[in-house]
């Protein structure tokens, strides 16, 4: 497994970190459900609009042809006109997967 990471900073002023994560669901996510080898998510922000995207890749072909179809450059478009710097991404493998027992409140 393959987890491509994407480092932002969101220029929380021009857009709420709440209203950002709800356009991400909104408009990534479905995408992200259609791309071939796509396993999964994390989003991490904080407060003050510094952001981790983590997504999950079943091998290093899927996650790079995302990155070749010029598809990740269409989402990260998205929010170009929100973020304070340019994103960073870099890619990892996965060598240990364990997922938090998520408690609602």
């Amino acid at each position: 497994m393959i987890a491509r990471v994407t480092f932002a900073e969101l220029d929380s002023l021009r857009m709420s970190v709440v209203h950002a994560v709800e356009r991400f669901e909104e408009s990534v996510l479905p995408e992200l459900h259609a791309r071939r080898g796509y396993e999964g998510a994390y989003v991490l922000a904080t407060p003050e609009g510094k952001a981790v995207v983590i997504t999950f890749w079943v091998d290093e072909e899927a996650a790079a042809e995302g990155i070749e179809s010029g598809n990740y450059r269409a989402q990260v478009e998205k929010f170009a006109t929100l973020f304070r710097s340019a994103p960073g991404r870099e890619t990892y493998g996965v060598e240990i997967a364990e997922t938090p027992r998520v408690v609602v409140v």
